[in-house]
């Protein structure tokens, strides 16, 4: 029953416009066990669905960035799997904004493990060094800058990337690399 359910919500998503997404979200958002199939859905690519999926979960998690708590090594390790631009950037976004509560004080789950962690820096890696849209790239830098606290070699390795990679990108990129590299 849930799974039908949740694909009714999704097919509801007539086009990107946030009120088709928002009102989703908020169907999410009122049958919270709901939340995991979203995210299985997320990671099934083969099914056109994943991309507004993405786009739900992003809303449902950034009204509620505590619910992924639970379902947190479901969430990064599917990381691996997206390469559509349009499911990458929402969850890069998530990423960055699940990664800033996580090394806030108000952060009261479990700690990551060891594979969790390296996927997502392994991740965010790829995501700022492949060919992808600016704002994937913007949110791998930042998600990266916030480890780099917790794993001494990640600035080094940032800094430099950020440094070769900044002149041939795009203004976006650059304005937000050379932010970066003041503090790294």
């Amino acid at each position: 029953m849930g799974n039908k359910q949740l694909i009714g919500i999704l097919e509801g998503i007539i086009n990107a416009k946030r009120m088709y997404r928002d009102k989703a979200a908020l169907a999410i958002s009122q049958n919270p066990a709901l939340f995991p199939e979203l995210i299985d859905k997320l990671y099934d690519v083969s099914d056109p669905l994943h991309i507004k999926a993405a786009w739900v979960l992003e809303l449902v998690s950034l009204e509620n960035i505590s619910i992924l708590d639970n379902y947190i090594s479901k969430f990064i390790q599917g990381f691996p799997k997206l390469s559509n631009e349009s499911a990458l950037r929402p969850v890069s976004k998530t990423c960055f904004y699940w990664c800033s509560y996580y090394f806030s004080e108000r952060y009261k789950g479990p700690e990551l493990n060891q594979k969790n962690k390296e996927t997502i820096i392994s991740c965010n890696f790829d995501w700022l060094i492949e060919d992808h849209k600016v704002a994937t790239q913007v949110f791998a830098m930042d998600t990266l800058n916030l480890w780099s606290k917790d794993e001494n070699w990640i600035g080094p390795e940032l800094k430099s990337i950020l440094e070769t990679r900044t002149e041939l990108s795009s203004s976006g990129y650059k304005a937000h690399a050379r932010k970066l590299l003041k503090n790294l």
